[in-house]
């Protein structure tokens, strides 16, 4: 394996970013990885790794780079402090700025020889739900394998609302969800799985039994191993029709 930490620039500032592949043999299709709101940790460094070591060229930017880029402990270990500047971060990526971001990056996927040209993937929790939506509707052609991992915000009354997005994608998409999750209840699932079926989409949606919101992150107390494993299986065959 390969790994370095750069800084991309952006329209607002440098974003340091972890990138990872193998070692040996050629180029390799490209995967963002989006980061969830807790922010850039070694679980998620980890987690680029995982993708890396099966094939992949993985990118982890930091995309609280514009306020210093901090990381927060989760959420049973957090102040109300930290709670507070924790959501004013989250909600301060916007669309305009995550195209922004995913501009630059691409930039640097095309001018890197160890990234391979062609179709790429992303994958994101929580928070990044959306913003893998946004960035796969934006640019269709080069984003062919969606993974969102307990998404939340994905039915909104927002005009960028990811639902509403839905029918610009391309290639596949893999939306997995917690059985118990007040961030995306059954209901808004049942109702998101409806329209993707109204749709005709080429997307699985599953409900992993017995888990709840933050269930693949093996640092947590509610880390589900066989759940969280299942994700994995399902992304990376995702991954291997859609990339190679």
């Amino acid at each position: 394996m390969k790994e370095r930490t750069i800084d991309i620039p952006t329209r607002d500032g440098a974003m340091p970013t972890f990138i990872t592949h193998p070692e040996l043999g050629g180029q390799y299709p490209a995967v963002i990885l989006y980061m969830d709101a807790p922010g850039i940790r070694e679980e998620l460094r980890d987690f680029a790794r995982r993708i890396g070591t099966v094939g992949y060229y993985c990118m982890l930017p930091n995309l609280y780079y514009r306020d210093g880029g901090p990381s927060f402990p989760p959420s049973d270990q957090r102040t109300e402090e930290e709670s507070e500047r924790l959501t004013r971060l989250m909600n301060g990526l916007t669309r305009e700025k995550m195209l922004s971001d995913t501009e630059a990056m691409l930039d640097v996927i095309d001018g890197d020889p160890a990234a391979a040209n062609g179709s790429m993937g992303c994958i994101g929790w929580c928070m990044s739900g959306p913003i893998v939506v946004w960035v796969s509707a934006h640019w269709p052609e080069r984003f062919k394998a969606l993974a969102a991992l307990h998404g939340v915000r994905m039915m909104t009354d927002a005009e960028d609302s990811p639902h509403r997005l839905l029918p610009k994608l391309d290639g596949e998409q893999y939306f997995g969800f917690a059985e118990s999750d007040h961030w995306a209840p059954l209901e808004m699932v049942a109702k998101f799985k409806e329209e993707l079926e109204r749709l005709g989409a080429n997307a699985t949606l599953e409900v992993h039994p017995g888990t709840q919101h933050g269930f693949v992150f093996p640092q947590r107390k509610i880390f589900v191993k066989a759940e969280a494993e299942r994700n994995w299986e399902r992304v990376f065959a995702m991954y291997r029709r859609q990339l190679g």
